[in-house]
Formats: structure tokens, C-alpha cells, sequence
């Protein structure tokens, strides 16, 4: 036993340079160039990078022992890491199965989340997930399905404060993962994040909402934040929670293009009931929403958006509140 544990420990010190020599060499031409070369094919880009990294790996794993735990597997990797000095790579083991999050550039292309452990008795790659963003494990309880994690992918800054995010539970079963629940189903255009926390079992996130009226870079605006939790069972995530911050910023925006089709339609009833001052309502003249931020009083009780009339020409319209309902109480055209 003392023999083998020698042979594999040999056979790691021999490889271990080799691997190491190879990775910087693959690093230098290939890293630095691979989103240039093929951005849409992350996975083909970086296969050979990739390739390396899983045989050391696997190698690992198959050899059993101290080589094979977590702590010399990530040791091992942060030698790769240092080698490049761009790569971040972590490891964790959740129940039979060893996870890695796997991060070779700053870039939002090239990195994965891979999965390793035993098939048909021998240590192997499992499974691969790829996606635009740095992705970040969460460790969860157990299910009665058996272990699962949280995949977090973090895409780059918008410059507003928030950022592309999306989130996997991952579940065990059979000889690989499976993704039990995403917020790329919630999400189907996209999530833009202010931020988001994994306390388990909850999921928290504060997230941008697009409506009508909503201008990228402008504060004040409508945001969600949605809490969910994991729970056994073919559900997987409920949300248990959800509440608007800002939320005067989008009930505004309903008042205003409701008026603005009121105005392209001619529709005097509706209008009435969004404009009370009859010699107001009269002078209006056909407006259309005009991409700019609304300035609001401290109390966000009267509030100025900008517009567009006829020729082109700009406009400045006045909301107040009236209980929970928004008035229109003044409008202008803008001096040029």
C-alpha cells in the first residue's frame, strides 16, 4: 500500500512540472487571444486549456488519498493559477462529487463550472456548464434528492450600478448534474443585478426593472427584490417574498403613457381623468416620450419628465401626486 501511495505520489511529482510548463505555454497563446479569435465558442476556444486542467484532475481523483482531497486538489490548482496569474479556479467537494468554478480571464467568455467524479467506478469529468459571466459556488444542504449547489454567473459591470447575473441549482443524479431551476426561465431577456446574496436556504436579489419610462443611469428608478428559497421536490426554488423600492417611479410612468395614448387617440374621457384643469388639457398637443431622467422633488410628490411635441419640439410636463393616483398639473413647451 506504502508502494502505491510512493508510485502515484512519483507519478504526480513527474507530471505536475510537465502540466504546469504546458499550462503557460497554452496560457500565453491561447488566453490572451481567445475571446479574440472565437467569442461564441468559448468552450472550443479553450479546449485544450481545459483539457489539461481535467487530466490533472482526474488523475488526482483516480489516484485516491491525499491526492484526491480538496485541499491538495486546490493546492495543485492554485499553481496553475500563479502560472498564468490571470486564472482563478476553486474547488469544492459536495457529497460524491467534486465542483469546480473555473475563471482563466477577466473576460465574460471562456469560463465554466465543471463536475467530476466516479463513472462506471472510474474517475472522470462528469459534466461542463458554460456561460457568459465569473461564476461563484454556493454550497447548499443536501436535498432529499440527494447534494446540490448554487452556480452564480456574474457578467460585467452595465455602468448603473448593476450587473448581468444569472443563477443555477444544481442537483446530483446518476452519473452527472442536472439544473433544477434557473432565473434565465424567470428572465428570459436578462437579469441585471444591484445584488444578490445565498444565505441557504434563501436566495435574495435586487434587480432593475424595464418599463415604460425606465432610462439606463437614472436614479430613482423602479427596482424588485425578490426572495426565494430552496425547497425539496420537483418544485426546487419558491419565492417566498417580493417588494419595489422606488416603486412611485413606475406608477408614475403608467399615468404617462396612458396619457400619451390618450393623446395620440383623442380619448377626451380619458384624458380628463388623467389632466383635471380643462384649459391644460386643451392646449395639449399630441407628445411621445422623450429617453431623459425625470426630476423629482425631495418628496417625490411633484415630479418633471421631459416629452416631445409636434416639429420635434421639446416639452416639459409636471406630475403631481393625488393620493395614489398621478395628475398632470402643467406643461410647456421648451425655449430654444
Amino acid at each position: 500500500m506504502l508502494l502505491l501511495a510512493g508510485s502515484c505520489a512519483a507519478a504526480a511529482a513527474r507530471g505536475a512540472p510537465d502540466r504546469l510548463e504546458r499550462f503557460r505555454d497554452l496560457a500565453r497563446t491561447r488566453l490572451g487571444l481567445a475571446e479574440l479569435v472565437d467569442p461564441e465558442n468559448p468552450a472550443e476556444a479553450y479546449r485544450d486549456i481545459y483539457a489539461l486542467l481535467d487530466e490533472e484532475i482526474v488523475e488526482s481523483l483516480a489516484s485516491g488519498g491525499v491526492f484526491a482531497s480538496v485541499e491538495f486538489l486546490q493546492d495543485r490548482l492554485d499553481a496553475f493559477g500563479e502560472a498564468w496569474g490571470g486564472a482563478h479556479i476553486r474547488v469544492v467537494r459536495i457529497g460524491r462529487v467534486l465542483v469546480g468554478a473555473f475563471r482563466l480571464t477577466d473576460g465574460a467568455a471562456g469560463n465554466s463550472v465543471r463536475v467530476y467524479g466516479r463513472l462506471r467506478d472510474e474517475a472522470a469529468l462528469l459534466t461542463t456548464m458554460y456561460r457568459e459571466g465569473r461564476p461563484a459556488l454556493h454550497l447548499l444542504p443536501a436535498s432529499g434528492e440527494g447534494p446540490q449547489f448554487i452556480a452564480a454567473w456574474e457578467g460585467a459591470p452595465s455602468g448603473r450600478g448593476t450587473r448581468e447575473l444569472r443563477i443555477d441549482l444544481v442537483r446530483t443524479q446518476d452519473d452527472g448534474v442536472r439544473i433544477a431551476w434557473s432565473t434565465a426561465t424567470l428572465f428570459p431577456d436578462g437579469l441585471h443585478a444591484r445584488s444578490y446574496a445565498v444565505r441557504p436556504p434563501e436566495i435574495r436579489v435586487r434587480y432593475e426593472l424595464h418599463y415604460p419610462g425606465w432610462t439606463p443611469g437614472c436614479d430613482g428608478q423602479t427596482e424588485q427584490e425578490d426572495v426565494y428559497r430552496v425547497v425539496p421536490g420537483p418544485a426546487a426554488v419558491t419565492r417566498i417574498s417580493r417588494q419595489q423600492h422606488n416603486a412611485w417611479h413606475r406608477e408614475l410612468h403608467v399615468t404617462v403613457s396612458a396619457l400619451f395614448a390618450a393623446l395620440a387617440a383623442g380619448d377626451d374621457a380619458a384624458m380628463a381623468g388623467m389632466v383635471p384643469d380643462r384649459e391644460l388639457r386643451g392646449r395639449l398637443p399630441a407628445l411621445s416620450a422623450e429617453p431623459a431622467c425625470d426630476a423629482a422633488d425631495s418628496a417625490r410628490e411633484a415630479v418633471s419628465i421631459a416629452a416631445t411635441g409636434p416639429e420635434r419640439r421639446p416639452w416639459s410636463l409636471t406630475f403631481r401626486r393625488a393620493g395614489a393616483r398621478w395628475r398632470l398639473t402643467g406643461a410647456a413647451p421648451v425655449l430654444q
